[in-house]
C-alpha cells in the first residue's frame, strides 16, 4: 500500500507529517511513501532529501489523493481534501470530531476510515502515537520563549555593579503536558515559578521541577482528573470563585502568565478576568495557550498580540508548535509512525485496522462507512491518584505512651536473647573443656560485637562491601588481640599481621564512609 502525505492548506501551517527519517521507517513496514512537492519545505526538508530517502515525490495535491491508500497530514482536512476520499482509504490526521460532524458525516458518505490523533486514549502503550502531548510539549517551551521575547526584563534575578535586578515571577496555570514544559523551561531560566492545576496528583510534579505549587485553601470532592483519562474534569461553581479569589490575589504580583487550561470538547474556561489583567504591572506579559479554544484570558484575541490600556501585553498564538516546525514534525511524523506500527502487525504494507485494539478503537472516528465517534472508554483506565489514609495526630501523651511500652517490648526481647544465650553457654561448657570455652566466648563476643555495630547503621548510609568489612575486621582484630600475648613467637607474628591487615580495613572504611557523605553535602 501506498502511504502519502500532502502540503498542508492553511495559512502559516508550516508542519508536515512524514520526515525523511520517518520514511525510511515507514517503508521498512512495507509502505510506499509519496510526498507532495514542497510539502517539507517550511519545516526544513527539501524534496531531494526525501527522494534521498526513497520517497516519490508527486506534482500536485490531487494527484498525491488519487494515489495513496493511506493520506497522513497534520491540520484538520478542508472538506475539499475530504471530498478526495474514496471507498477503502485512510486518512491519520488532527480532525476535532467533536467540533467537526460534517466532517465525519462527509467522509463516512465515502466509506472512508479517518483515525484522530487527538483521540489517542491516554494510556502508557499509546504514549508513543500522543501527539497532542508531542505539540503540547512543543507550545510550553515555546510560550516561555515568546514571553521572554516579549518580557522587559531578565528571568534570572542578578547584582550587577548598575544595580540590582530581581528575578521574573512566572504562574503557570495547568500542569499538563504543555504546563509541564513552561516549567521546566521557567526554571532553568532561573524565574521564580509558580503552577496551579486543579488535579491535587501533580503537585508533586511540580515541585520536583522546581516549582511552587499553588494550593487553595478549598476542600472539593470532585473527580480526579487522572480517572477521566489524565485530563482536567468540571469543577463546581464554589471551586471556580476560590480560585479566581486566588489568582486575583496573585495577579498584582506576578510578572508573566502562560495560561493552558483546557478541557475535552468544551470551549476554554474563562480564568484569567479583566479585573485581573487590569491588576497586572505595567510591562506584565500572558501567553494563552488555550487561545484557539477561545482563550482562558477574558482579553485574548486568537492569533494575534495585543497590548493593554495598563501596559500588559497579551499574546494569543494559536501556531507555537508550528514556529518550530521542524521539531514539531520531526515529533509528529514518529506519532504517525509508531500509528502505523500498531496499524500494521505483520509489517507486510498492509492495514490491519482491529477495532478491538484500545488504541486503534479510541482514535477512529469514522470506520467503514460508520460513525465511530465517541468511542467506548478504553478497558485499561488511567490510574487515578490514590487517596493516602488519614493519618490521626497523637497527643503528647500518647506518643510518650508508645516509646515507653516500644522500650520494654525492646528489653524484653533483649533480655531473652541473652538468657537463651547464657543457657546454651553453659549447656556447651558443661561437654566442652576449658581450653575451647575460652576461644569459643571470644568468637561469640566478637560476632555480637560486629552485629550490633552494623545492625545499628542505617542501611542508607552503608554498602555490602563495608558491612562486610567491617564485620570480619572486628572478629579479626579481637581474636587477634587475644592472642598476641601468646608465648609462641609465630603466633604472636600472625596475631600482630592480622591486627596490622584489620586496622587498615577498619580505618579505610572510615575514610570511604566519610568520602561517600562528603558526595551529599551542598557546600
Amino acid at each position: 500500500m501506498k502511504l502519502g502525505t500532502p502540503k498542508e492548506t492553511i495559512s502559516g501551517e508550516d508542519r508536515v507529517a512524514m520526515t525523511p527519517e520517518s520514511a525510511l521507517q515507514l517503508q521498512k513496514l512495507g509502505y510506499e511513501c509519496l510526498i507532495e512537492k514542497g510539502a517539507g519545505l517550511a519545516a526544513g526538508f527539501s524534496d531531494a532529501t526525501y527522494e534521498a530517502a526513497g520517497v516519490e515525490v508527486v506534482k500536485t495535491a490531487a494527484a498525491l489523493w488519487k494515489a495513496a491508500d493511506i493520506v497522513a497530514k497534520v491540520r484538520q482536512p478542508t472538506e475539499a481534501e475530504l471530498k478526495r476520499l474514496t471507498k477503502g482509504k485512510t486518512l491519520i490526521s488532527f480532525f476535532n470530531p467533536a467540533g467537526n460532524e460534517e466532517g465525519m458525516e462527509l467522509a463516512k458518505s465515502k466509506g472512508a476510515n479517518v483515525i484522530a490523533m487527538e483521540m489517542v486514549p491516554r494510556i502508557s502503550r499509546a504514549q508513543k502515537m500522543d501527539a497532542l502531548s508531542s505539540m503540547a510539549n512543543i507550545a510550553g517551551y515555546r510560550a516561555v520563549i515568546e514571553a521572554g521575547n516579549n518580557f522587559g526584563r531578565f528571568f534570572t534575578g542578578q547584582v550587577t555593579a548598575a544595580g540590582k535586578v530581581p528575578p521574573a515571577k512566572v504562574l503557570i496555570v495547568g500542569a499538563g503536558v504543555a504546563g509541564l514544559a513552561a516549567i521546566g523551561t521557567s526554571t532553568s531560566l532561573g524565574a521564580i515559578t509558580l503552577a496551579f492545576d486543579v488535579r491535587p496528583e501533580v503537585a508533586e510534579q511540580v515541585e520536583s521541577m522546581g516549582a511552587e505549587f499553588v494550593y487553595l485553601d478549598f476542600e472539593d470532592d470532585s473527580q480526579d482528573g487522572a480517572a477521566t483519562g489524565g485530563y482536567a474534569s468540571v469543577q463546581s461553581d464554589e471551586f471556580r470563585e476560590a480560585q479566581l479569589a486566588k489568582f486575583r490575589e496573585l495577579a498584582p504580583e506576578v510578572d508573566i502568565v502562560i495560561t493552558t487550561a483546557l478541557i475535552p470538547n468544551r470551549e476554554a474556561p474563562e480564568l484569567w478576568t479583566k479585573d485581573m489583567v487590569e491588576a497586572m504591572k505595567p510591562g506584565s506579559v500572558i501567553v494563552d495557550l488555550a487561545a484557539e479554544k477561545g482563550g482562558n484570558c477574558k482579553l485574548t484575541v486568537a492569533d494575534e498580540k495585543v497590548v493593554t490600556a495598563n501596559g500588559v501585553t497579551i499574546i494569543g498564538y494559536t501556531d507555537f508548535p508550528s514556529r518550530m516546525a521542524a521539531q514539531s514534525s520531526s515529533l509528529y511524523a514518529t506519532n504517525i509512525r509508531h500509528m502505523m506500527t500498531d496499524l500494521t502487525p505483520e509489517k507486510d504494507g498492509q492495514i490491519n485496522h482491529d477495532m478491538e485494539d484500545d488504541v486503534i478503537r479510541g482514535s477512529t472516528v469514522t470506520f467503514e462507512g460508520e460513525i465511530t465517534f465517541p468511542p467506548p472508554p478504553p478497558k485499561i483506565q488511567a490510574i487515578a491518584a490514590q487517596k493516602k489514609p488519614e493519618v490521626k495526630e497523637l497527643t503528647p501523651e500518647e506518643k510518650r505512651e508508645q516509646e515507653v511500652a516500644a522500650f520494654k517490648a525492646q528489653t524484653k526481647q533483649q533480655f531473652t536473647l541473652l538468657g537463651v544465650g547464657g543457657a546454651l553457654l553453659l549447656l556447651v561448657g558443661l561437654i566442652a573443656p576449658a581450653s575451647f570455652m575460652q576461644h569459643f566466648i571470644v568468637f561469640v563476643l566478637a560476632i555480637f560485637v560486629g552485629f550490633q555495630v552494623i545492625w545499628g547503621v542505617a542501611h542508607s548510609l552503608h554498602t555490602p562491601l563495608m558491612a562486610i568489612t567491617n564485620a570480619i575486621s572486628s572478629i579479626i582484630i579481637v581474636g587477634a588481640l587475644m592472642q598476641i600475648g601468646s608465648g609462641s613467637f609465630l603466633v604472636i607474628l600472625l596475631a600482630a599481621l592480622s591486627v596490622f591487615m584489620a586496622g587498615i580495613n577498619i580505618f579505610g572504611g572510615f575514610l570511604v564512609t566519610r568520602r561517600m557523605l562528603a558526595m551529599f553535602q551542598k557546600s
